[in-house]
């Protein structure tokens, strides 16, 4: 894989240098604004937690003024990581977050081993349990005594994510608009929880917010589960940096994507500190503890006949996270394979579309296997502790950079003591983490150490059989001429029209023996239409 990597980055950097004047032609497009870098960020980070469980961060915090402070602490140290990632994001300008820049820090191993556990597990598993949460909520008011067939579940699921890759491989403007609709959709219910919670505040329902009553602990306050309540917060806010998955299709990412996290955390920490409020207002702690899914037991409480809009909150707040994890997890795959991580037909995208088709179908394909598993929830459990371990790295390695690399351009620079707050809060909950949940925690890196005997025969090994080289070029052909797909432009110049050179030369196999003509791609009318290879990235750095 990585010589494949190699041999590609040869081809585009002669490309670059030779035939700049031929023009460039398929590159992935830089469609995603300021409103829709917000829709990102929130959309994947306001899942389902907000309205079905809450209850984990209270149950562990054994009050409600200590939840209320939990979960305003954690949106301070979250957004103090976002700080610390956009710094990265306009130092390292790839996509591939995490991924990208753990690799280029602290070298392959390590960055694969984060491509591993993600591409094993972690998005896989994440996405079939968001699909599944959607398809429990729309299908529950057909089945009101008693729980959906797991069949339908599973059935319905699916048919979520094939029609959100669906949209995905179409177009990137799509699945942008989605998931903004979506977004504001789970804002404006969320928002409605808020507004309730004012009501009843006026009405003077807010014992549970008295002082008195607020710290009034119903389990002996203990520092371990007090850090567990902050883990807890910490997976509720899970998302927020799958913006830097898409750094190369940020429209102007020096000013976009320190404002979209400007915008984007101190809104959600809003959102969620105040509809904990709400929920107080109508519900004991225990009534709290005891419900499955809060919002429901709420619009119930307080909404009467309306009560049918919080599920379908659920369900529109679901379907969007379904959209937002395929749209940035299929660029985390799309930046591995140009690494030569991974496949390399998975970092080719589509002449015309402009859309990283292979990847997407890879991540939708590794979900369906998922919801044929019953073990969703036990995979998440062992490698979430993983996913926290590579998000403190991930920081680690900002300051690393900074000590290495001190005269290095940086756009965005914060303060170090930004960093260090981060590492200490984080350090805190790892510490309690392997205390808490030994056993856990050890899978989760046995999982991941799997990762370390694949990088060194499918990665490190370069001399591998002839056989091995033919046969995974026979692969990366076929799935070009199923897809149509190409290695996107690197760095060069877009033409109006024409395809460049080297993409004429990767097609002309697909499409039989006659050159490809240099003409417009298509026209109506009489009248030539632009193509949508018309489309435009900053050079994809890190090719070897």
């Amino acid at each position: 894989m990585e010589d494949g990597a190699r041999r590609r980055g040869g081809a585009e950097k002669n490309s670059t240098n030779s035939e700049k004047s031929d023009g460039g032609g398929v590159a992935l497009k830089k469609e995603i604004g300021l409103l829709s870098a917000c829709g990102i960020i929130v959309g994947n980070i306001i899942g389902s937690g907000i309205f079905v469980s809450p209850k984990g961060v209270l149950e562990n915090a054994g009050s409600v003024g200590l939840a209320l402070i939990v979960w305003i602490v954690t949106g301070l140290i979250t957004a103090i990581g976002a700080l610390c990632y956009a710094e990265l994001g306009v130092t390292i300008p790839k996509s591939g977050g995490d991924y990208s820049y753990v690799k280029d820090i602290f070298g392959g191993l390590a960055g694969f081993l984060r491509l591993w556990i993600a591409v094993l597990v972690i998005y896989p598993t994440n996405q079939a349990v968001i699909a599944l949460t959607f398809s429990n909520y729309v299908l529950q008011p057909l089945f009101p005594t008693c729980f959906p067939p797991e069949t339908g579940l599973r059935l319905l699921a699916g048919i979520c994510l094939l029609l959100l890759t669906w949209v995905n491989c179409a177009s990137v403007r799509w699945a942008t608009r989605v998931q903004d609709v979506f977004t504001a959709g789970k804002l404006l219910a969320l928002g409605l929880i808020i507004v309730m919670g004012v009501v009843q505040i006026c009405k003077g329902e807010y014992f549970w917010l008295e002082p008195k009553h607020a710290f009034e602990f119903f389990q002996t306050p203990d520092v371990g589960l007090v850090a567990l309540a902050f883990l807890q917060g910490s997976f509720a806010y899970g998302g927020w940096n799958f913006l830097n998955y898409v750094t190369e299709e940020l429209v102007d990412p020096y000013k976009n994507l320190p404002r979209a996290i400007f915008i984007s955390i101190p809104l959600v920490t809003f959102v969620y500190v105040f509809a904990n409020v709400a929920y107080v207002t109508a519900m004991s702690p225990q009534e709290l503890l005891a419900s499955n899914a809060v919002a429901v037991t709420f619009g119930e409480k307080l909404l009467g006949v309306m009560a049918w809009i919080m599920p379908i909150s659920v369900a529109l707040s679901t379907f969007g996270g379904v959209n937002g994890s395929l749209f940035t997890s299929s660029r985390l795959f799309f930046a591995g394979a140009r690494e030569g991580h991974l496949p390399s037909v998975l970092a080719m995208i589509h002449v015309r579309r402009c859309t990283p088709i292979p990847a997407l179908l890879f991540t939708c394909l590794s979900t369906l296997l998922m919801l044929v598993t019953s073990d969703i929830y036990t995979l998440i459990n062992y490698v979430g502790f993983i996913n926290y371990l590579f998000y403190g790295v991930t920081v680690a390695g900002q300051v690393v950079l900074r000590w290495r690399e001190p005269h290095r351009p940086r756009p965005i620079k914060v303060s170090l003591f930004f960093p260090i707050i981060y590492l200490l809060f984080w350090a805190f909950l790892l510490v309690f983490s392997l205390w808490s949940e030994p056993v856990v925690c050890g899978i989760g890196l046995a999982i991941m150490l799997t990762g370390v005997p694949v990088y060194f025969l499918g990665v490190h090994w370069e001399h591998k059989p002839p056989a091995i080289h033919t046969f995974i070029d026979v692969v990366t052909r076929a799935g070009q001429k199923l897809c149509l797909v190409v290695y996107p432009e690197m760095g060069t110049e877009q033409p109006e029209n024409n395809l460049s050179k080297e993409t004429k030369e990767q097609l002309e196999p697909m499409c039989g023996t006659e050159p490809l003509s240099t003409e417009p791609l298509y026209s109506q009318g009489g009248e030539e239409q632009q193509p949508a290879t018309d489309c435009t990235v900053p050079p994809l750095l890190g090719l070897k």
